[in-house]
């Protein structure tokens, strides 16, 4: 089995959460031992963010790294797992909610592939980039 950054890799529709992740400097730590949860969002849901976003997020590294740790949550959370509680806190610090209904909501996000399993963690692929605050 690979680690979270090398599906990422391997996959076809992250190339923007890569770039982001390297830019970041978080890739060590995503390939460290975790375990961790990543709610990883496509390059549609990236996409979707308003024209410009992404660069100016690569020009603001700190920035940058809030975002992306908001979709890291420490440990190997499962689907089954996740949908037995309120929420969870992201490496970043702040509350993740996560929905009842009956689509797999995770914030502002519909998970449209679960627990895609990795040698140091899950990641859960997302329709849209999960907004802080």
């Amino acid at each position: 089995m690979a680690d979270i950054v090398d599906i990422a890799v391997s996959a076809e529709n992250f190339s923007t959460l890569v770039a982001a992740v390297q830019a970041a400097d978080l890739v060590d730590t995503l390939k460290s031992p975790g375990p961790f949860t990543v709610f990883a969002p496509t390059d549609d849901a990236f996409a979707q963010l308003p024209p410009g976003t992404i660069h100016t997020l690569l020009q603001n590294i700190p920035q940058l790294s809030r975002i992306l740790t908001f979709h890291v949550v420490p440990g190997k959370l499962m689907q089954a797992d996740l949908q037995q509680r309120e929420a969870v806190v992201s490496v970043e610090g702040s509350p993740i909610p996560i929905g009842k209904s009956e689509a797999f909501e995770i914030k502002n996000a519909t998970v449209v592939a679960a627990d895609i399993e990795a040698d140091n963690g899950v990641i859960h692929v997302l329709d849209r980039v999960m907004l802080m605050g």
